[in-house]
């Protein structure tokens, strides 16, 4: 009996939440909506994300397509790269330590494959 109250209260809600949707995704629910004109920082004082790039697309929160033009750039995970940070909607610095990162990212070649994985 205490078997199941335990399968029932702790692991069902950890399963379920893991399984659907990343732990970045969980805490930071705007990963998601991150779309249009980006621009890369230098200074990470100056950013609204610290992102890491993932060398695997299985581990990432956002699956990154960019674009040639900012007018395509209007879903989920479609950025154009800004060369002025006046213009960019987000200004995001690309960290070398994943675990001083906001969020991951993995830049793919196929635009249908960009937004949230899960």
């Amino acid at each position: 009996m205490n078997l199941k109250i335990f399968i029932r209260i702790i692991l069902f809600p950890v399963i379920f939440l893991t399984g659907n949707i990343s732990f970045a995704q969980l805490n930071n629910p705007v990963i998601c909506k991150i779309y249009g004109s980006v621009y890369l920082e230098e200074d990470p004082k100056k950013a609204d994300f610290k992102v890491y790039v993932e060398t695997s697309e299985a581990f990432a929160d956002l699956i990154v397509f960019l674009q040639n033009n900012r007018l395509y750039a209007d879903k989920a995970g479609l950025w154009y790269l800004s060369e002025s940070r006046n213009i960019a909607d987000f200004r995001i610095f690309i960290t070398e330590s994943k675990k001083n990162s906001d969020f991951t990212i993995f830049y793919t070649k196929t635009e249908s494959f960009a937004g949230c994985p899960r």
